[in-house]
Parts: C-alpha cells; structure tokens; sequence
C-alpha cells in the first residue's frame, strides 16, 4: 500500500493539539440518527459499518446502539489514541479516506460524521466505492451550529477571522463531487438538537476544538477564549448560567452503491 494522502494542515495540527477540547465541546448526536442509521443505511447486527474520519469517536455511541459491527479509520494520532482508549470494541486503525485499509467490498456501510468536507474528492469517493459492497451505503452526518441565534451568530464572527482556507461544510465545496459515479444521488435528512451543560464546555471548548483556532499558539487561542467569555457574559440568555443549550441542526445524506 502506497503511503496516506496528505491531512490538511489545519487538521493535522489543530487536532492534534485540542483532541482533548474536541472530546468535552463538541456534541453527541440526536437519537433520532439512529433510526436513520437503521432504516435509510440499513445497519443492525451482523453489518459492517466504518466511522471515516472518526476523530475521537463521537459518532461511535450512535453507530454501537444499532448493533453494528465497528471499524474506524482515523488519521490524526491523538484523535486516534483517544477514540482507542475510549472504545476499546472498535477495531481503528491509521488511513486516510484515499487510502483506506480494508478489502474491495467489505464494508455495508461507510460513515463520515463531520469528516467529508477534509477529503470531498473524487479519489476518496473511489476508494470509499471500493470497500463498499454493492447496495452498501455512504452517510455523511454535519452537527451545524444554528446561527439564526443572534449570541450563535456573534460566536461564528469570533472564529471567521482565523478559519482561512479550511475546508467547512458552510462552503458547500464538498458536494462538488456530486453526483458521484458508481452512486445513487444523494437523500438529506435534518434533525433538530441541542447540546446542553455548563457554557465553559459546551461553548468555549467547543470554539477552541474548532480545528484552525485549535492550531492557533497558546497566547492567541486564550485571547479567542476570552472574547468567547465575554459574549457569554454579555448576553442575558448565557450570563450566569449554570447550564446553556447550544442549538444545532443535524443534517445527515445517504447515498447508496450501484456499482
């Protein structure tokens, strides 16, 4: 097997230093995924299922509750080293989406739970093809913040001065490469969600997980943190709060193998 892809930058650093931010901020995700886990990809026991991009294994919980067999593939060491002492039923393993290490037709199903838009290539789309069987099924799942909140909003413009060229689902590249060969087109679902608990966790770390602010130097990621705390302080719906809800939306797309 030739050596991986190359992992973008931002991801290589960014969460290779805030693995640990990643695992507190970031949000599970709604139970109502699981049924779309069940009916639109058809997983359950017996079935074989790939988190890609897996990161510290978020997305796992879900994919375990429909009885799946689980398989991850995750390139940042850190992540990895965390998804493994957190999941030690998983069988994870080193790879990159253009290089996965598994056989032709392995898999029912591959998943990427707010991965796609770092590899959204039609060399990854080949190769996610490859370990699929036929009538297997690509999910990709985003947890969106809700920005139509006005204090949601405030804390995107925080983070945008420092995003450059990362890629973000918000720019809507990744669906470049569709429609895809050898696929079905592709079938949308939304879910509304929330992650709720103390505002230090479920806001502040989860700006300072965010990829290219997690890559910043200490000096210059405590200065966002401070800027997050004062929004947080100035707005009457957070301010003293000992637990916030966060608002998302979950928007989860299925396409299946044909050929």
């Amino acid at each position: 097997m030739s050596d991986p892809a190359p992992v973008h930058p931002a991801a290589a650093a960014g969460f290779a230093a805030g693995a640990a931010a990643y695992a507190a901020g970031r949000p599970e995700y709604p139970a109502e995924v699981e049924g779309w886990l069940r009916d639109d990809l058809r997983l359950g026991r017996g079935r074989a299922v790939l988190d890609l991009g897996a990161g510290t294994g978020k997305f796992l919980s879900r994919l375990r509750a429909v009885g799946a067999t689980l398989y991850a593939v995750e390139p940042v060491p850190a992540m990895r080293q965390k998804l493994i002492a957190d999941n030690p039923d998983v069988v994870a393993k080193a790879g990159t989406a253009e290089r996965l290490p598994f056989p032709d037709g392995s898999m029912d199903a591959v998943v990427c739970a707010q991965s796609f838009h770092w590899f959204a290539t039609r060399a990854a789309l080949a190769e996610i093809r490859r370990v699929l069987k036929v009538g297997g099924a690509l999910g990709l799942v985003w947890n969106m913040r809700d920005e139509s909140v006005d204090w949601v909003a405030a804390l995107a413009s925080v983070m945008a001065p420092y995003e450059g060229d990362t890629p973000r689902y918000s720019s809507g590249r990744w669906r470049e490469v569709f429609p895809a060969e050898g696929f079905s087109p592709l079938e949308e679902r939304r879910f509304a969600h929330a992650h709720i608990g103390p505002p230090d966790r479920v806001i502040v770390d989860r700006a300072l997980s965010t990829s290219f602010i997690a890559a910043l130097g200490a000096a210059e990621r405590e200065r966002v943190a401070a800027r997050v705390r004062a929004l947080i302080a100035a707005t009457p719906a957070l301010a003293g709060r000992a637990k916030v809800a966060f608002p998302y939306e979950t928007r989860a797309f299925r396409c299946v193998k044909v050929a």
